[in-house]
């Protein structure tokens, strides 16, 4: 497979994962009812799955390499799931109630990549950024990435943080002995890597020695994860090779993705069989669809010079 058929298989394969999110969305996580309040009893019902969709619709957006079909369907998932936060109210009323919570800005960034804004929510999220129990929460390093990157994203934090010192303080920032990742320091890798280069868009941010540890083993580890089927995680280190600049882990990733997505877009999180019925298969499955979208889009913006075009 040449270059050019890997990023064909990409685009082809990113296409239908987000045509598939955009047809079963509604059905999948369905609508918030006007009665959930603040206090969302499950998150992983609706409230985390919005949030997935729309950071990878809003990565659509920002890189602009598909077409218009993807992009219209990029503009509905993130239209729908403002609509179901009701225009960013519910964002604003539980960040209001949970000070300590990081999930309503981190929600709140995919929006705000792309244009939605709640002046009371970033009014709010600006008047906690000095607040001492806030810098003093115990956050896990990648989490501390995250919000410092939403952050950034959604124009709270002008003066930026301290980028190496966070990147240090991770698992991958101690560049640790790379037999010793399991599933969980697995995930802790490619988040480190997402949010210190915002998902490919800033490479420059991804400190040279974790850059060069993550370039010799992330083939090591993706042929680990493909042979026992986590097509999750797969999806997720084909993202970290899309944002270290140049891929190194050549086209076996993607064609085993290719292989396994079914003909609706469908990707299985691993080996185990697909429900049947669409809510259980959309609660079980989308978060690799969501991941699919974003390692292809990346993917196919860096190849086009996408990194060049965010460094300029």
């Amino acid at each position: 497979m040449t270059d050019h058929e890997v990023l064909a298989t990409a685009q082809q394969l990113g296409s239908r994962a987000l045509a598939w999110l955009d047809a079963s969305h509604r059905t999948g996580f369905g609508e918030i009812a006007d009665n959930v309040t603040i206090d969302i009893a499950d998150p992983n019902n609706s409230y985390k799955p919005i949030g997935e969709c729309a950071l990878a619709a809003s990565l659509v957006l920002r890189e602009g390499v598909t077409g218009p079909v993807d992009a219209e369907r990029a503009r509905r998932l993130l239209a729908f799931g403002w609509s179901q936060l009701r225009d960013g109210d519910l964002l604003y009323e539980r960040q209001l109630r949970h000070l300590l919570l990081t999930d309503p800005l981190e929600l709140y960034s995919h929006f705000a990549r792309v244009g939605y804004r709640h002046p009371a929510l970033e009014e709010l999220v600006r008047s906690l950024g000095d607040v001492r129990s806030i810098q003093a929460a115990e956050t896990v390093p990648n989490r501390r990435l995250a919000v410092a990157n939403a952050r950034k994203v959604a124009g709270f934090d002008h003066r930026g943080p301290d980028w190496p010192t966070l990147a240090a303080a991770t698992w991958l920032g101690a560049t640790p002995e790379p037999w010793a990742v399991d599933w969980s320091t697995g995930y802790d890798i490619t988040h480190t890597v997402f949010h210190l280069t915002d998902w490919g868009a800033l490479p420059e941010r991804l400190p040279e020695p974790m850059r060069a540890y993550v370039r010799d083993w992330l083939p090591v580890w993706l042929d680990i994860w493909l042979e026992i089927g986590q097509w999750d995680l797969v999806t997720e280190l084909l993202v970290v090779d899309a944002c270290l600049g140049e891929p190194v882990t050549g086209r076996q990733g993607w064609e085993a993705l290719a292989a396994v997505q079914r003909e609706d877009g469908l990707i299985p999180r691993n080996t185990e069989p697909v429900a049947e019925e669409p809510e259980q298969a959309f609660k079980d499955h989308e978060h690799t669809a969501v991941v699919a979208v974003v390692a292809s889009t990346v993917t196919l913006s860096r190849a086009l010079g996408g990194a060049e075009a965010a460094l300029a």
